[in-house]
């Protein structure tokens, strides 16, 4: 399975190996290295490579390449998400997962890393088993530690390890009973000129928090839950319910988790919740062009529409853009020919516009088509895909 596992910041240093079954040389890092050279960004350097003895799978989330070394075929997606699952047990251990926080724990990671393969196969993944193992680092621990000589191990085997419900320990009590799920939706869509969606897709999440005494059984159920494409579940949920009923049935972790991803296919109606009007001209044979767009919110149910972000690639003809924007601030790099523009909240009342005039290459022809414009916002408390849920208990 996994040989080894090198950390790599984005300077192309490596500051963390470990290595299960046999030692592997810094070296097989050139094959990644030089991919990393030849893709333009970070997220762009393929998440497999192959070399003449191994295979190389990575994954780059904050700023830090977890690079996996295996030498014979397995299923990458398998890697990958074990690759993920470290990087969300990092965070949960220390607040932040970065290179400064690794090094700092460095022993506790070298730790926790142990505990979640066993000669290459994963073996500890979820986040209540482990800190059940290795101890989360706290300053009192650190200091009794250095004093002592002692380790984040613990002395005794999870009580949930051996039960039917690994990802749950026994004997949970709290004085409040609380939970909490947040679902999160990403709409990624196209829309012509006339305002016509060409596509539309959601991709979503429900993130949970759960601290409930004992051992709760709930269900989870959802309007249309035929909406729901390529649903991806934790654990813990009954697949053969969902599969019947519609229906999640699961005794959830403790603590925080991600009960499930799903998908919202473009055959669906989706509902676009913002606008953009605009008018964008290049006359011919002048070194002058207007440039005016609006942004305003549709069908958003009173939601307050936050975080709004547009950018456009401008033409390579526009050597330099004079605009006003009558709220947020906008930049226009002359060089890569990017406007920015962080409009931040939307008030309906006065719909934010930004107008002014483009400055065109002496001499340069009119270009054939107008540039994009990417839209980025936020919508607190609004499931786009219109899946409400309800939830019920039973605790055992």
């Amino acid at each position: 399975m996994i040989h080894s596992l090198f950390l790599i910041n984005s300077s192309g240093d490596i500051f963390l190996e470990k290595h299960w079954k046999s030692v592997v040389s810094r070296s097989v890092c050139d094959y990644f290295f030089e991919a990393q050279e030849r893709a333009t960004e970070a997220e762009n350097v393929p998440p497999v490579i192959p070399t003449p003895h191994h295979y190389l799978l990575s994954v780059y989330r904050h700023k830090i390449f977890f690079v996996a070394v295996i030498q014979t075929e397995v299923p990458p997606l398998f890697v990958i998400e074990f690759l993920h699952r470290v990087v969300d047990t990092f965070q949960d251990y220390f607040g932040v997962c970065s290179e400064p926080v690794i090094k700092d724990n460095v022993v506790v990671v070298y730790e926790v890393l142990e505990e979640m393969l066993d000669n290459g196969f994963p073996l500890a993944t979820e986040s209540n088993i482990l800190k059940e193992l290795i101890k989360p680092p706290t300053i009192l621990r650190t200091v009794v530690n250095t004093i002592t000589g002692s380790t984040n191990v613990g002395d005794q085997l999870p009580t949930g390890q051996l039960s039917v419900v690994p990802w749950r320990r026994t004997g949970v009590k709290y004085t409040n009973n609380e939970a909490y799920f947040d679902v999160i939706e990403e709409i990624d869509a196209i829309i012509d000129k006339s305002g016509s969606t060409i596509t539309a897709e959601i991709q979503g999440v429900i993130d949970a928090c759960v601290k409930l005494t004992g051992m709760p059984d709930l269900t989870l159920s959802f309007m249309n839950p035929r909406l729901l494409d390529d649903v991806s579940f934790h654990p813990c949920v009954r697949f053969k319910r969902w599969e019947s009923e519609r229906i999640l049935s699961f005794i959830p972790p403790d603590g925080n988790f991600r009960l499930l991803s799903y998908h919202v296919s473009a055959q669906n109606l989706v509902a676009i919740p913002v606008y953009v009007k605009h008018n964008i001209s290049f006359r011919d044979s002048s070194s002058l062009g207007r440039f005016e767009i609006t942004v305003g919110p549709k069908q958003t149910m009173g939601k307050t529409i936050e975080g709004v972000i547009v950018t456009s690639q401008m033409p390579k003809g526009v050597l330099n853009m004079s605009l006003t924007p009558s709220q947020g601030t906008h930049t226009f790099d002359p060089v890569t020919k990017m406007l920015s523009w962080d409009v931040g909240k939307i008030n309906p009342q006065k719909l934010p516009s930004l107008k002014g005039t483009m400055s065109l290459q002496a001499g340069a022809s009119k270009p054939d088509e107008n540039p994009t414009i990417n839209l980025h916002f936020k919508i607190q408390q609004l499931a786009i895909s219109g899946v409400p849920r309800s939830l019920h208990s039973k605790t055992f």
